[in-house]
């Protein structure tokens, strides 16, 4: 019986099967043979996934992200790190990680990360004579915080996925995120003095200092208002998020007024376009899920792993082997929703706290947005800068090096991804 879902399963998967059609054709067929559940209880579970309020939170962050990054929320963010940042050895790739970590906390994706500052601080570089594939290869590094540093709609899927808190998840995200951005600020500053880039000595005036701060109030008060909002108990993430689309409305349109409100219809159905084939996966998954459990595949797997090995240490290199594989050609948010299942149990009978392995999976497929062949955040980078792909291939591999070093951390020292969801009673 299990066997069957499996082999139907990949099987669909290499005719190029979409994962959520995959899953539906998979279980009916074991539905129709086997029968270890009914069909309408099928169809029950697919409707449950969709009914989800949590879900909502997906294109509500999507819209928000967008509309903020073309609506000069971006530039502003840029503008404040340049102030502090901009004048020293590697100065310019350094204000451009702090950005994306800034506007990670706004977008909630990679890929728009890497646009949103892709587009303004490739070219700088570039005059400040930067190397384009090394430039590139910087953006599309740091443009994986936006899956890290909450909000982030990988973990909103996650959460859903495990049956875990979304507000513990978001919590664990902060320090995590600044350790990939501190270790990748350190890499910057290393290699951009041995590849002789020198810094770009700008003399900043009181005067600047306080107008570049003042533009930039309204972009802080983003991520201000959603975080606090979440965290002070005032919103649930998924209130937040429309709280942010809300905000992103009126900065973008009556403050900053780089986008029109004729523009915000079209930008709300791109998002909702972009989001439903990730909600329509979720709700399937749903009573994948169910016809997983009645056959007891999850149990069974975590069993046959715990009988090769019992050792903490070993089972999670074998893990991140195995997720660092699936995140170089699988989709990360279907990647989530199809191990979390399977890999849960076997980390949680080891007493591995399922927020902590949320942020090694995410993680994990985070690298897989910067892996070749198909990291998404490479393609966005090498859209946006003019460099081919196959060259973003060969510059990626020390960034991709620096991720495996936090990676590495974060799996082993699970006090950074717990201390602040504990300190705030978040774990139970």
């Amino acid at each position: 019986m299990i066997a069957t879902l499996f082999v139907t399963f990949i099987l669909l998967l290499a005719c190029s099967f979409p994962i959520a059609v995959s899953q539906s054709f998979a279980s009916m067929f074991l539905i129709f043979g086997d029968a270890p559940l009914s069909l309408e209880s099928f169809t029950k579970a697919i409707m449950s996934g969709f009914s989800s309020f949590t879900l909502v939170a997906i294109p509500l962050f999507t819209f928000a992200g967008d509309i903020m990054g073309k609506g000069g929320i971006s530039k502003r963010l840029i503008n404040v790190a340049k102030l502090s940042l901009g004048n020293r050895t590697g100065g310019l790739g350094i204000v451009s990680i702090v950005a994306c970590m800034i506007f990670a906390a706004i977008s909630g994706t990679g890929s728009a990360t890497v646009a949103a500052i892709g587009l303004i601080m490739i070219p700088e570089m570039l005059e400040a004579g930067y190397d384009r594939a090394y430039s590139a290869s910087l953006v599309a590094t740091a443009g994986t915080i936006g899956t890290i540093i909450p909000p982030s709609i990988c973990m909103v899927v996650y959460a859903i996925a495990a049956g875990c808190s979304v507000t513990a998840m978001f919590t664990a995200g902060f320090p995590v995120g600044i350790l990939v951005g501190a270790v990748l600020c350190i890499y910057c500053a290393l290699s951009c003095r041995k590849r002789g880039y020198k810094p770009v000595y700008v003399k900043y005036t009181a005067k600047d200092w306080v107008k570049t701060i003042v533009e930039a109030i309204p972009s802080f008060l983003v991520p201000v208002i959603i975080l606090g909002g979440i965290y002070g108990g005032i919103f649930t993430p998924t209130e937040a998020a429309a709280a942010g689309c809300v905000l992103g409305v009126i900065i973008s349109v009556f403050v900053y007024k780089e986008v029109k409100l004729s523009d915000i219809p079209y930008m709300a159905f791109r998002s909702v376009i972009i989001s439903a084939p990730v909600m329509f996966i979720i709700g399937v998954s749903t009573g994948f899920g169910r016809v997983l459990a009645i056959t007891q595949m999850p149990s069974m797997i975590a069993e046959g792993i715990l009988g090769i090995t019992s050792n903490s240490v070993l089972l999670l290199i074998l893990i991140n082997l195995l997720l660092l594989l699936v995140g170089t050609f699988m989709e990360t948010n279907a990647a989530i929703i199809i191990l979390t299942p399977i890999l849960l149990p076997i980390v949680t009978a080891l007493g591995i706290n399922p927020i902590h392995f949320g942020m090694i999976m995410i993680l994990n497929l985070a690298i897989g947005f910067i892996t070749p062949p198909l990291g998404a955040n490479l393609f966005m980078a090498s859209e946006i800068s003019r460099v081919k792909f196959e060259t973003l291939a060969k510059t990626i591999w020390p960034w991709i090096g620096a991720m495996i070093v936090v990676l590495i951390i974060i799996t082993y020292i699970p006090q950074i991804s717990l201390f602040l969801p504990q300190m705030m009673g978040l774990l139970g």
